[in-house]
């Protein structure tokens, strides 16, 4: 049995009092406002005065906005989430200076994710019944399944979505276990659109499209929402709603998708191999640019990378310029120019080749090239002769391909 302990966030949703959830709301208004004013201090010190100002700096001011008239509202929440939001600040600005994110945003009242985080100290948990900072009553919390034995929450962080449902996720140390793979058992994937993934086995697995089956009802709604008067009116905030339990339900039905089908990878894998794409540029095109997002290939394959950092799988990108369609997989040779639209391919040799299987068994072949040499793998496009060569070249790859790093 492969075990790892590891930090696992396990989510459930609650039903709040109108008690608990004006106070809550106060809450999400209150760490919006504070992240916002201390981004907006940080940014001014850098700006005017070339003056990094880190978190220790910015609790200070925090505590003196709550001694001013006008901020004064910020002492009656909790004050764990509003320190928690200025950590997470820092954690922008730390992968910024770092060059691996953009530099932060302001957050907005509308369009801005509500939550709120609370540590131990924020919270108190006992034979099963949670309770948040400045509430008398516990949460009504749906379990819908246990948390690990003897497992207490280290965080908790409630939040609230566009289809004005209320989630708790609570962060716990757990003994993650599953059956362990078969010994050298190692798998090759290929991202579709019409197939959701295609693996060197053979296996094709249709994608849903959930996105394009609840593409009529979103549109209605939306529809209606534009015709209600901008503001605040209660009309307008019924209209939106309506807008994000679509988009609500589309995202439940992807994600459980996914979750189902990389859980159903890592566990009968011991290495999973994927190629290294550029989804954001290839959302730049804007005949397919729909179904690439609605496949949502980024998220699935972050849950592969954390699920094979929980249950000791390996997952190996490859060179995103890797020629895996173009390639085959029986002698080797590289084909020339070969559009979308051209599925299936006979090779010189005689073989014939499904696309996304021949793309699937290159993508294993050269992820285990990967995993001896440590580099991106891409063969040679001809020899000094004109002709194809299998010959392998490996050339140097940026940090973020070859061997993918462990997600918790």
């Amino acid at each position: 049995m492969a075990a790892n302990h590891v930090k696992r966030a396990f989510k459930y949703r609650f039903y709040p009092t109108d008690a608990q959830a004006a106070e809550l709301s106060r809450t999400f208004g209150c760490v919006r406002k504070v992240y916002n004013l201390a981004l907006a201090a940080r940014t001014e010190a850098w700006t005017l005065r070339q003056e990094r100002v880190n978190y220790n700096a910015t609790s200070a001011m925090l505590t003196a906005w709550k001694k001013t008239g006008e901020l004064a509202y910020l002492s009656e929440v909790s004050s764990v989430p509003l320190q928690q939001t200025l950590r997470h600040l820092q954690g922008a600005f730390h992968n910024f200076w770092n060059k691996r994110a953009k530099y932060p945003t302001f957050k907005s009242r509308k369009k801005s994710r509500k939550s709120a985080e609370y540590t131990t100290s924020g919270f108190r948990y006992r034979d099963g019944r949670l309770t948040l900072a400045k509430m008398a009553e516990p949460l009504d919390i749906v379990w819908s399944r246990p948390l690990p034995d003897g497992a207490s929450p280290s965080t908790v962080t409630v939040s609230q979505d566009g289809a004005g449902r209320w989630f708790v996720s609570m962060l716990c140390d757990d003994r993650a276990v599953l059956p362990d793979a078969p010994a050298g058992s190692a798998v090759g994937i290929d991202a579709g659109i019409t197939a959701l993934v295609t693996l060197s086995t053979g296996e094709k697995i249709t994608n849903p499209k959930h996105g394009r089956k609840d593409r009529a009802r979103l549109a209605k709604a939306q529809r209606e929402l534009s015709r209600k008067a901008k503001g605040d009116g209660a009309n307008r905030a019924k209209a939106r709603l309506k807008v994000g339990k679509v988009h609500a339900r589309i995202a439940d039905r992807r994600r459980d998708f996914l979750h189902k089908l990389t859980t159903r990878l890592v566990r009968e894998n011991q290495v999973v191999v994927i190629e290294d794409l550029t989804v954001r540029n290839m959302l730049k095109n804007r005949r397919l640019s729909r179904a690439i997002a609605d496949a949502s290939w980024t998220e699935m394959r972050s849950m592969l990378e954390y699920k094979a950092d929980w249950y000791g799988r390996e997952v190996i990108t490859v060179d995103r310029w890797f020629p895996s369609s173009k390639l085959c997989s029986a002698c080797g040779t590289l084909q020339g120019r070969m559009p979308l639209n051209v599925r299936e391919w006979t090779c010189d040799c005689g073989t014939t080749h499904d696309r996304d299987v021949n793309a699937a068994r290159n993508i294993l072949a050269a992820g285990l090239a990967v995993a001896a040499c440590g580099d991106g793998v891409r063969p040679q496009r001809s020899t000094p002769g004109g002709q194809s060569s299998v010959k392998q070249e490996i050339v140097p790859a940026p940090p973020t391909r070859g061997v993918s790093q462990p997600r918790g």
